[in-house]
């Protein structure tokens, strides 16, 4: 009983939450998608890396600009013209990228220091492409209003080559776009590269060469369509893809696809970024922090979801000039380098409800790796000092149980006793607890406490980007995937089994067969949870058994003394 108790507790906590990650999913609140005249967010004390817009020569914006309409003026081409427009292509150090001629958008990515698969030493991982079912681009451009010509992202620019390579020795690399109006507004689109950095800030450099004044704003959007394929195991372990919005005033917030087609978004902010999150990796807008905007969402045809963010409108005087500037990014979820471009983009790596506790254990993990350079010793490592943590209360649960089972012949006496008179049988139960002084519950409260860490831990291991490809020893070279040859669910199986002969048989029959079943119901369970995953619940389990076998004869030892 009191092993089936220990395997039902954390079989319950994981059951439920999985369940919770369904509600959020389906009935959990919802952010605001609804037009607000809050005010703009507070000024916030947090450096940013991306430069505030410079206004060379401008008079500034006015105080009445002509109206321009908002998410109603973007253009939005069709999946098939996507395809064809021509594209100048970029590399640098971390990124090999194709920047459409056509409206200036990024069509493609791909990240360099990320194998598309495992032991692949040819093709990178690519994250951004412009291809049905997995589209997933970024685009900007420029909203001119009335009388004033403006490029959008479905303007053609002029491309001074078709390809951009950063020197070896350089540290910086930039791509110029270039677009003139029949009255004489010239638009350069700047992409400017730093070497080591995912951040790329982009630029329009509006020169108002007109005879009278420009008026437009900018904006900026991602635009993707849900995943088309999921593996299996993918299916069975939840990972968030969709959007996501930071602002000071509302913090991080989820907006999905199913968000999206409820209810637009139309929200002025401060600063902030949008981004459309999968595992792992992120792409997303950063304007400057004290740059006023809104950001909004659209779905398009084609199942193609929008996530945006434009500025105010602004005027330019004639002979003067206005850079709009903001920063890119497409880059894996690494908490280090994401907090250090912008407040808040840390937070795509989400660790839920148990983020508190997450993130010490997370960081526990990197300093364990940077150690041993191995995260699957890391994982083994941190789970042994886990257990040592929580020993004490694992050696009163240990102990209660024994305890427990020591009255498992009197218990069943007075069952005997009082055949089927429950309340004469739970009051004589509770005396007899009373007279040994024992606690029913007190191999179950050691075990509730400890079960937030484990399932932090759980989500450290499946959303960190750092496990993918992550190698261990022998046949697991990836501790993201699935073992692939089922060695590890296997060893949790028997591992379950031995914790099961630690302990006397349940005295009820129908204990007895889920006792039975449970190690092969969990071992094709975890069959195709990553390895990394696998890894940590066998070293538990070990680690449990040791702890178990060991406290139980040191309890057993001092009752044949006695």
């Amino acid at each position: 009983m009191d092993n089936l108790r220990l395997i039902l507790f954390f079989s319950l906590a994981f059951i439920l939450m999985m369940i919770w990650q369904a509600w959020e999913e389906d009935y959990g609140p919802k952010p605001q998608l609804t037009a607000t005249t809050a005010q703009p967010a507070e000024n916030s004390n947090a450096q940013s890396a991306i430069p505030s817009a410079s206004v060379p020569g401008s008079t500034g914006a006015p105080t009445s600009v002509p109206v321009i309409s908002s998410t109603s003026a973007v253009p939005q081409s069709s999946p098939q013209q996507q395809l064809s427009v021509p594209s100048v292509s970029v590399k640098t150090d971390l990124y090999s990228m194709e920047i459409g001629t056509v409206g200036g958008n990024i069509r493609t990515v791909f990240l360099n220091d990320y194998p598309a698969s495992l032991g692949d030493k040819v093709n990178s991982f690519q994250l951004m492409k412009p291809e049905v079912p997995d589209l997933f681009i970024a685009q900007s451009g420029l909203i001119g209003g009335e009388g004033s010509h403006a490029p959008s992202h479905e303007t053609p620019y002029q491309a001074s080559g078709t390809h951009f390579e950063m020197a070896e020795g350089a540290e910086q690399l930039q791509v110029d776009l270039f677009w003139t109006s029949p009255d004489g507004v010239k638009v350069t689109k700047r992409f400017t590269y730093q070497r080591g950095s995912y951040l790329v800030t982009v630029q329009h450099i509006i020169e108002n060469g007109s005879d009278k004044p420009w008026v437009g704003r900018e904006y900026r959007q991602l635009m993707r369509t849900p995943p088309a394929n999921e593996s299996a195991s993918s299916k069975l372990i939840y990972t968030y893809t969709g959007g996501a919005i930071y602002s000071e005033e509302n913090k991080y917030e989820k907006i999905d696809f199913e968000d999206m087609e409820e209810a637009k978004l139309e929200r002025p902010v401060k600063g902030g970024w949008i981004a459309m999150l999968q595992h792992y990796f992120l792409g997303a807008w950063i304007p400057p922090e004290d740059q006023q905007g809104t950001f909004y969402t659209n779905v398009l045809p084609g199942n193609r979801y929008v996530l945006g963010a434009y500025t105010p409108s602004v005027t330019i005087a004639n002979g003067s000039a206005q850079t709009f500037t903001t920063g890119f990014v497409a880059s894996p979820k690494l908490q280090d380098e994401l907090k250090a471009i912008s407040k808040g983009l840390d937070l795509s790596v989400d660790y839920g409800w148990l983020t508190v506790i997450a993130q010490p254990i997370f960081w526990l993990l990197k300093q364990i790796q940077s150690v041993v350079s191995n995260w699957g010793w890391s994982i083994i490592l941190l789970t042994l000092m886990i257990k040592l943590v929580f020993y004490k209360l694992s050696e009163a649960s240990y102990k209660s149980m024994a305890n427990m089972r020591r009255m498992t012949p009197r218990i069943q006496a007075l069952k005997e006793r009082f055949g089927e008179d429950k309340t004469r049988l739970n009051a004589a139960m509770m005396e007899l607890y009373k007279k040994e002084k024992i606690n029913p519950l007190g191999g179950c409260l050691p075990i509730l406490v400890q079960i937030p860490v484990f399932i932090s831990l759980y989500w450290v291991l499946l959303e960190s980007v750092e496990m993918r490809q992550a190698p261990f020893i022998f046949w697991i070279e990836d501790l993201a995937t699935k073992d692939p040859f089922f060695v590890l669910p296997l060893i949790m199986g028997i591992s379950m089994f031995i914790q099961q002969k630690l302990n006397p048989a349940p005295p009820d029959p129908m204990q007895a067969k889920i006792m039975m079943a449970l190690p092969f119901v969990f071992t094709v369970f975890f069959a195709f949870f990553p390895s990394g995953l696998v890894l940590y619940w066998v070293t538990n389990n070990i680690l449990s058994i040791a702890q178990q076998w060991y406290i139980t004869r040191q309890i057993e030892n001092a009752a044949a003394k006695a």
